[in-house]
């Protein structure tokens, strides 16, 4: 994992994954971990690809510690952290269009 000096910087946090769902159990431990993801603080950007701004890139061990312990059998995860400024440089397209990148939140919420 990417972590910026001291955790003192703000960064993205993004997790990527891929989870089996042949099966129906499989498909629900994946909706279970989906939603450990959202509870976490995350917002889906893409169907395996949650991201969460993260004020102080201190609390990635946290996040990967719960991340890991969420897994379901047989998945696959990547956790990656970037700077806010490598997020605002990214491109994004929808449809082939150009969309705007995310803003920065303006406040933190609090679970």
């Amino acid at each position: 994992m990417c972590v910026p000096a001291k955790g003192t910087e703000p960064v993205w946090c993004l997790v990527m994954f891929d989870l089996p769902v042949k099966t129906k159990t499989q498909r629900s431990a994946a909706t279970r971990f989906r939603n450990e993801l959202l509870d976490i603080g995350f917002c889906m950007a893409q169907l395996s690809v949650y991201v969460q701004y993260l004020p102080l890139a201190a609390r990635l061990s946290q996040i990967a510690t719960r991340v890991k312990a969420a897994l379901p059998p047989g998945g696959d995860v990547r956790i990656l952290s970037i700077t806010d400024k490598q997020w605002a440089k990214a491109l994004r397209f929808s449809s082939a269009a150009a969309v705007k990148q995310e803003e920065q939140p303006s406040q933190l919420t609090i679970f």
